[in-house]
């Protein structure tokens, strides 16, 4: 790992559940203005990896720090000026299915107060349209929203408050290719027009191959390979290469029963 300034650094990361150890001294960097995208099969730690950042869950060990402050074992007040730096784009959506679309993407802005209603209606409706929606979508329910739809709303809300850093949690799960694409390309240009940092978790390697800058694979608790996307098919690691070409027999086992 560099020294270089990070946006997050995380050292020696340990995480547990019972005896199942989920991440075994990790260490990562994400860059300021970069879209660094982990890698990893199903199981292998990549959403506890996202939860112990946003501080839903507290690791057991290591250390994780946003702009240079430690946040593992942060009071209260500090985790929260750290949250406020945060969008997040969860893996279903999570909208609000009683609110109108606008009022999900304004959510944050007035839960928080920084926003009265007419200010954060405009406010939605500028992340709507960012996110290719138009005023006609506005009052509707996520229901009413195809799935494409509703995964569009849901990026509006994560941008609405004009974040730092944007976390993506399985951008493209439950879409078609071609909806898929179009999510790809609307992250892209979101966190290189706004100049974010971005993290994202996947197992889909079209999406991590368009969104990052820089991609790590997460295997055994532990980062075992991480940089540029063009190097990644020459990363000259068995797992890594059977990981994205997708095959079934390589260093890799999948448990499978009976």
């Amino acid at each position: 790992m560099s020294e270089r300034p990070a946006k997050i650094r995380i050292r020696n990361l340990r995480k547990s559940f019972g005896r199942k150890v989920v991440l075994d001294g990790l260490d990562l960097d994400m860059g300021i203005g970069e879209s660094l995208v982990v890698i990893g099969g199903s199981g292998t730690g990549k959403s506890v990896l996202l939860k112990c950042v946003l501080g839903l869950l507290r690791p057991d060990a290591g250390s994780i720090s946003i702009d240079g402050v430690e946040v593992v074992g942060a009071s209260s007040a500090a985790r929260d000026a750290i949250n406020r730096k945060f969008g997040m784009l969860f893996q279903g959506g999570a909208l609000f299915d009683s609110l109108p679309v606008w009022e999900n993407v304004a959510f944050g802005l007035l839960a928080t107060g920084r926003l009265r209603r007419r200010e954060a209606r405009a406010a939605a409706m500028a992340k709507l349209a960012q996110v290719g929606l138009g005023s006609d979508v506005a009052g509707l329910h996520p229901a009413e929203l195809s799935g494409g739809m509703q995964k569009r709303v849901a990026l509006a809300r994560a941008i609405a408050a004009d974040p730092e850093i944007i976390f993506f949690d399985e951008p493209t799960t439950g879409l078609d290719p071609i909806m898929a694409d179009v999510i790809n390309d609307l992250i892209v240009a979101i966190t290189r027009d706004a100049g974010v940092s971005a993290l994202s978790i996947t197992h889909d390697m079209a999406s991590a191959r368009k969104i990052a800058n820089r991609i790590a694979m997460l295997y055994q608790g532990k980062i075992i390979w991480a940089g540029p996307v063009a190097d990644i098919d020459s990363s000259g690691d068995e797992r890594v290469d059977q990981f994205i070409h997708g095959r079934a027999d390589g260093p890799i086992k999948m448990a499978i029963r009976a």
